[in-house]
């Protein structure tokens, strides 16, 4: 018998040369393919708009060299006679790698189209962007779980028995991680109720921000001074949130008061001046301009009005704007806004001097 013939482990040398000779052939065949791919998807990219030569590129820098290695592995047996233990084995293990990769693909694609569709509506349509990046959370938890029950079933797991385990298991662990489990369905209520969106201007409580992040257990807000608020979901939920970001339009009121010694005719005409300095401006709508009250050192003036950009800036230069406009107009008509002052009249005789007369009373002072 010839060295050629001679089984060595259950094969000839032959056939264990042929399963290498496949098993470099395929890892080869795979690289080469790779780097062609690779080149050819580069230059496909640059003469096309499309994203799905992106997402091929993506997923060919996604495969893995140990399901390559599994794969080639896989292809070579079939050029070897094996026990069936451990053909059975390798087939497994074949099926498990391309689980794996399946899922890693999948993740990537789905991360992929995320990205792409969160930045090109970012700015267009907030919600979408919200609702989008928790069910892509969703679809991946989805993607790997059924993965994982096709690979307990190809290891000969019952998995109708281990399913029906989980679900009385999943009452204690659902009591152990209630907090958790909370805030995971204040998630979804934030992404299906949509309170606020990425972009949204919150108060809650003594904070305030703009919305950056809403994830599955917290979200995160930029305050205003920079640093970063993480609040839990289940606690923003029972909190009072003032959302500015569903503001339409911003209600403004103030209120100013002129000296008593203004004429009536005056006083009169005070709240069209302050109607025709609020005019001036595009953005706003006048409510109302009344002399409001007599008050204890001041005719007081109360004016509303609303502006139809809700930005504080726009707000705060059209407010100076007009308290500028009416202190020249004031000016002009001498009118003068009034101050806290107190008015002291005294009664009774004075005290009488040295030549036995009376002296004058004081003239009222004001303070």
């Amino acid at each position: 018998m010839s060295f050629w013939e001679t089984p060595f482990y259950g094969n000839t040398p032959a056939r264990w040369l042929t399963a290498a000779g496949v098993l470099l052939a395929v890892l080869l065949l795979f690289r080469l393919v790779a780097s062609v791919a690779a080149g050819r998807l580069e230059a496909f990219s640059r003469r096309t708009d499309t994203r799905l030569d992106d997402l091929a590129s993506l997923l060919l820098d996604r495969t893995g060299a140990p399901f390559l290695f599994v794969a080639a592995v896989w292809a070579a047996s079939y050029f070897m006679k094996l026990p069936a233990r451990v053909a059975g084995g390798i087939h497994v293990a074949a099926i498990l790698a391309l689980l794996a990769q399946a899922g890693v693909w999948g993740g990537a694609a789905i991360t992929f189209f995320i990205r792409g569709y969160r930045d090109r509506q970012l700015e267009a349509d907030a919600e979408a962007v919200t609702t989008v990046s928790a069910f892509g959370f969703i679809g991946k938890l989805i993607l790997w779980s059924t993965l994982l029950i096709l690979a307990l079933d190809n290891l000969g797991f019952e998995v109708k028995t281990l399913l029906a385990g989980l679900g009385v298991g999943g009452i204690a662990v659902a009591l152990a991680v209630q907090n958790i489990l909370g805030d995971l369905f204040a998630s979804l209520s934030i992404v299906l109720d949509k309170p606020f969106v990425i972009g949204d201007f919150l108060v809650v409580g003594e904070h305030m921000g703009t919305v950056e992040q809403v994830g599955i257990k917290t979200t995160r807000i930029r305050s205003l001074s920079g640093e970063q608020l993480v609040f839990s979901n289940a606690d923003l939920l029972k909190s009072r949130i003032r959302n500015y970001g569903r503001m339409h339009e911003r209600r403004a009121v103030f209120e100013f008061g002129v000296t008593y010694d203004t004429p009536p005719d005056v006083a009169e005409r005070i709240p069209d001046m302050v109607r025709e300095a609020l005019l001036d401006h595009d953005q706003v709508r006048v409510d109302r301009s009344h002399f409001k009250a007599f008050g204890d050192s001041a005719l007081e003036f109360e004016t509303v009005y609303f502006v139809s950009d809700p930005a504080f800036n726009t707000y705060m230069d059209i407010q100076e704007a007009v308290n500028l406009d009416l202190m020249r107009r004031f000016q002009d008509e001498g009118i003068e806004f009034a101050f806290p002052t107190r008015t002291v009249h005294f009664e009774g005789r004075a005290p009488q001097g040295d030549s036995g007369t009376m002296e004058p009373m004081p003239e009222p002072s004001r303070v």
